[in-house]
């Protein structure tokens, strides 16, 4: 899709159709250029049934070689459950911290369930707003 992503159900259609029917957790980086057009779907790591460790330089990394002026961040929750777990407030905001010293907005991450999303943006739950 190379339209714009205007908001969060449009990042939340991306990663839905490239995770359809994962059986464990994909943590996923889309890359946006400065009209926040998707240029790239990073996989970043693939965990578990239960969950994936992920850390920021690898997030980071595909984003700052891209060139890209912004990033949402997301990863599925095979339970279907897309309610986010303490450890993806503590990374979200840990990502969002290192992006701020690299130059790079973290705009919101996105968890997608069987047929639900949430958006740490719509949630108010990224620091400084990362309005999309």
């Amino acid at each position: 899709s190379r339209g714009a992503v205007s908001q969060s159900s449009d990042a939340a259609k991306i990663i839905q159709t490239y995770l359809a029917g994962a059986d464990r957790e994909y943590f996923v980086l889309l890359m946006l250029d400065g009209k926040h057009r998707v240029n790239a779907l990073n996989v970043v790591t693939i965990g578990s049934l239960t969950g994936a460790l992920v850390h920021p330089r690898e997030v980071f990394k595909p984003a700052v070689l891209a060139n890209a002026a912004a990033v949402i961040v997301a990863h599925n929750h095979p339970s279907g459950d897309p309610e986010p777990s303490r450890e993806d407030r503590e990374l979200t905001d840990r990502l969002v911290q290192a992006g701020r010293l690299l130059g790079i907005t973290v705009l919101d991450h996105v968890i997608v369930g069987e047929e639900r999303f949430f958006s740490f943006a719509d949630h108010h739950l990224i620091p400084n707003g990362g309005s999309l």
